[in-house]
């Protein structure tokens, strides 16, 4: 019987040490953690197992409790990312969102199903489901990095979420006409998705504005059970719980995303327990000694995926303006991937599309993807002329320098 409070303090623990090294090392928190997750469930794990009443199994990722929590961070912090995307830039980068998010999607997906088909030999279904995979941004990677450096707040940083969006939606279309049979489920999922993203802009404001401002928290509960009634009825209809969440996020940004302090109370909630769940449970899923068997397979994928995401996405950047290391980062933020690839691996696992191992080789490729392109960006192609505190430096210095007019009479 495994001892709960005992893992329990294994697994924040260990979020505590990714923040100190995030700290030391300058990198995102979120990737830390699935660094640390990774090698957790190699080493730790491994010396741990049996200890302390714990089961088989290294740091126990598929017990349920931790399932639960990990699935709840990514389900809230999808759902921030999407109650952080501005209405206004999105009505006015709609076009920019379309272009480059959409060149996001097809390059890899084409791509990167042709290299797992004609270059590594998978029968054409895995191909297909490798591309689907690999064809994702990681919303939940791009945002938390967004937020710790402050893009979240400016129109660059806002553009970039809002092409991860239409890049995943992508995405999650592709992986239910290929996969998902379409059944009365699935109807009855639209219908009733499409009703509650067109009532809740509506209903929230006024739910909020009677019975809000107090100290039970009425409005953190209301969300909730917005999120896991839709993220439940998805899957009843055969999907994953954390669709909806984004656009739910989305339909609530004129609303819930301009309440700071609201944000703020579900920020602490959501990186202070759940997200360090949700990534170094992602980390521990990463077999080290099959990759090891076979690394050429992980090369290949990844350097697939990265290719393909920079051929088709950095000329699309250009297009719209964004030259030197601006235009840099927006291309490696948007060759990162997480969650939805995670989730569209474990479909076809769970659905026996693809083999074990080759969805060790495609979480692999994905959580690769999200570490060493972010650390890339952060390091060598940080735009600092368009991080907030050097804009707000820059028209502070504008505003001093400013000729005062001579007094009249």
């Amino acid at each position: 019987m495994t001892n709960t409070w005992a893992l329990c303090a294994l697994w924040v623990g260990l979020a505590l040490a990714a923040t100190l090294l995030a700290i030391w090392f300058k990198i995102s928190t979120a990737l830390s953690e699935i660094v640390v997750g990774t090698v957790a469930q190699l080493v730790i794990g491994v010396f741990l197992t049996g200890l302390f009443g714990f089961a088989q199994g290294g740091l126990a990722g598929n017990t349920q409790w931790i399932t639960f929590l990990a699935g709840t961070g990514a389900i809230v912090l999808t759902f921030l990312a999407g109650a952080e995307l501005d209405p206004a830039i999105f009505k006015t980068k709609w076009r920019e969102a379309s272009v480059i998010g959409l060149a996001g999607f097809f390059g890899p997906f084409l791509g990167c199903t042709a290299i797992a088909h004609y270059v590594l030999h998978w029968a054409i279904m895995p191909s297909w489901l490798c591309g689907v995979a690999l064809s994702t941004t990681s919303v939940a990677v791009v945002y938390a990095v967004m937020l710790e450096l402050g893009f979240n707040v400016t129109e660059y940083g806002k553009a970039i979420l809002a092409a991860c969006f239409i890049n995943d939606l992508g995405t999650v279309i592709a992986l239910g006409l290929i996969f998902s049979p379409f059944t009365i489920k699935t109807l009855i999922f639209v219908v009733v998705s499409i009703v509650v993203f067109v009532v809740l802009p509506f209903l929230t404001p006024r739910f909020f504005k009677k019975y809000g401002g107090r100290v039970s928290e009425l409005e953190a509960k209301y969300l909730l059970f917005f999120l896991f009634a839709m993220g439940g009825l998805a899957v009843w209809a055969g999907s994953e719980a954390v669709l909806p969440a984004y656009m739910i996020g989305m339909v609530l940004a004129g609303t819930v995303g301009k309440d700071h302090s609201l944000i703020r109370r579900l920020r602490t909630l959501t990186f202070g327990l759940l997200t360090p769940f949700y990534f170094i449970r992602a980390g521990s899923f990463v077999s080290v000694p099959a990759l090891m068997a076979a690394p050429v397979t992980l090369l290949v994928l990844f350097g697939a995926k990265s290719l393909f995401k920079a051929v088709a996405v950095y000329p699309a950047v250009r297009i719209h303006k964004y030259d030197g290391n601006a235009g840099a980062y927006y291309t490696l933020m948007m060759s990162t991937g997480l969650t939805f690839g995670t989730i569209s691996a474990l479909f076809g696992l769970n659905h026996q599309i693809i083999t074990q191992a080759q969805y060790s080789y495609i979480v692999g490729t994905v959580i690769a993807s999200a570490v060493i392109p972010t650390m890339i960006a952060n390091s060598f192609f940080l735009p600092r002329h368009l991080l907030p505190h050097h804009q707000a430096a820059k028209k502070s210095e504008k505003e001093v320098m400013r000729p005062v007019p001579a007094e009249e009479g």
